[in-house]
């Protein structure tokens, strides 16, 4: 079967199979939740920049992630909307794999390269007659919240994705493991190699987070059980994977312990994780390949052409446009109109309690004071999905829902897809970054708002010391001990974030206008192009598809 539209370019001949749970590709193919999708989506999109010899594998999730729509009080309500995609081409074949002691049947669905500008993919599904319920739901929705509906996702992405491969005669050089969802790629190559030096040859791996709850943990007698381990006995997997005695079975650890090379998503992260997993026996190499985004999809043309011709004037009223437009979807979720005049700052990426949404209003009386301001106005957007049952990080944003209902100059907006998130990014003037420090990975959110000459104001980690000159092209929050406890850091970070404001970025804004379009010129240009996909594309090959061990 011939997968790619184009000719391979002769730097990239190696035959790579990236595997991912999710990927953010356009906002009509709802199968993403959010970083690791929209990752995985520019990486896909600067595949076939650069023509690259990739395939990427996924998962046609019937339901998505979820459809974020709001209650009677305007409170954040989940809903599942099974999706249709006719762009997608059912492929003639069917593979069968053995979960929790059943067959279950998987079909693929093709995504041609020429429809978004991607990557061929190949999507699996069990919604499919020949499946009972049960196993139908397996490919219903993204991260379910049932432990062992989870593992028979990664058995479906892992053992049923290399199946797939084989049943259309694909040859792969490299199977590449985006999170270790698709671990159990490993044990069923080992089918194949019976011999875990020879199969490391084959397998990379990337690690995206520090976050526990990213890095999965389950009963290694459970996984035996539901067939992650492809059929072989406890025993054989024991041994190929180094866990000879522990029950615990960390997805991270089994696929360090499998790659021939590993890499982190920014130098810090990989500081971060080198320490994280030191203690792991036999495991290979953790590097760093800093995240980048697609910046031909992510860029508005008309702002980066008045950046290129210099035209001051036309930028600024370029920027004012797209404001407008966001404002516009502003004015019909909440029924509020902002200015454009206004400096416009927004809170936009996953809602979870470490990335704290709420950092901004953590001094209340400070808060009110901010946006109560007539003088200097500002107005404020949050925006971002939690998971479905993390009912935490769902509390923060209700609490901001309430909240906003009494300011005009406060909206919280719903829908935070890739197209939300587009318009977002090119209508605001502030990108807010406020994870505690050392917990971000990468935060790849502000690098497509730079793209697009929203300066970033961040905690200085992830990607963000990679970048930043303080006051030059971003804003920087200063480093607080991640050894304090989380209420200090959370007052510290709080009060250093609303002094830059008052004092620094609000002034700038409404006083000296020359000045913060010098910032946000020397934001466009010094993006560009260290934090494109395409030098991530392109790194990838160098130092972990081609690489050696």
């Amino acid at each position: 079967m011939k997968l790619h539209s184009y000719d391979i370019n002769k730097k990239y001949t190696t035959s790579v199979a990236y595997f991912s749970m999710e990927f953010a590709i356009d906002q009509a193919l709802k199968i993403y939740s959010g970083g690791l999708g929209f990752l995985a989506g520019s990486h896909m999109r600067s595949v076939y920049d650069l023509q690259q010899n990739v395939v990427g594998i996924g998962m046609l999730w019937s339901f998505a992630y979820y459809d974020q729509t709001r209650n009677e009080d305007r409170t954040l309500k989940p809903v599942y909307t099974r999706k249709f995609y006719s762009f997608l081409e059912e492929l003639p074949l069917k593979v069968v794999v053995r979960i929790n002691n059943q067959d279950v049947v998987i079909k693929a669905f093709f995504l041609h390269p020429d429809i978004f500008g991607s990557a061929p993919m190949i999507l699996l599904s069990t919604d499919t007659d020949e499946n009972d319920y049960l196993s139908r739901t397996i490919t219903h929705k993204l991260y379910d919240g049932n432990e062992k509906t989870r593992i028979a996702q990664e058995i479906v992405l892992g053992i049923g994705g290399v199946k797939v491969l084989e049943a259309i005669n694909r040859k792969v050089d490299i199977y590449h493991m985006n999170e270790g969802h698709a671990l159990p790629l490993v044990y069923e190559l080992y089918s194949r190699f019976k011999d875990m030096k020879v199969l490391r040859k084959h397998v990379v791996f990337t690690t995206h987070t520090p976050e526990a709850a990213g890095n999965e943990v389950h009963n290694i007698n459970v996984l035996h059980e539901m067939g992650f381990f492809a059929g072989h006995s406890l025993e054989t997997v024991r041994a190929i994977s180094g866990y000879e005695t522990e029950n615990d079975f960390s997805l991270t650890v089994g696929a360090l312990r499998s790659a021939k090379r590993s890499n982190a998503v920014s130098k810090i992260h990989g500081i971060v994780s080198n320490d994280m997993w030191k203690d792991v026996a036999n495991r290979c190499e953790i590097i760093s390949i800093t995240n980048a985004q697609n910046k031909k999809y992510w860029t508005d043309k008309t702002l980066l052409r008045a950046l290129d011709e210099h035209e001051d004037y036309e930028l600024v009223a370029r920027k004012k446009h797209l404001k407008k437009i966001l404002f516009e979807e502003v004015a019909d979720q909440t029924g509020k109109l902002f200015d454009p005049e206004v400096l416009t700052i927004v809170w936009a990426r996953r809602f979870a309690e470490y990335k704290r949404p709420g950092l901004l209003k953590y001094d209340f009386q400070r808060f009110v004071g901010l946006i109560e301001n007539t003088e200097k106005p500002v107005q404020i957007i949050w925006a971002g999905k939690p998971y479905p049952t993390d009912f935490g990080a769902m509390d923060i944003f209700n609490e901001l829902v309430l909240l906003s209902q009494k300011y005009k100059n406060i909206a919280v907006l719903v829908g935070y897809e890739l197209a939300l998130s587009k318009l977002l990014k090119q209508g605001s003037d502030v990108w807010l970054n406020t994870p505690r420090i050392t917990r971000e990975a990468s935060g790849t959110s502000g690098m497509t708002a730079t793209m697009n000459g929203s300066i970033h104001f961040s905690i200085n980690d992830g990607w963000h010391p990679e970048f930043a000159r303080d006051g030059k092209n971003a804003f920087t929050i200063p480093e607080v001990d991640y050894k304090l406890s989380s209420a200090e850091q959370d007052r510290l970070d709080n009060a250093n974030m609303m002094d830059i404001l008052e004092d620094k970025i609000i002034p700038l804004y409404y006083d000296k206008t020359s000045e913060w379009v010098a910032i946000m010129k020397n934001a466009m240009r010094e993006i560009d192009p260290e934090f494109d996909s395409g030098r991530m594309a392109n790194q990838y090959y160098v130092e972990m598809f081609d690489y050696k061990a």
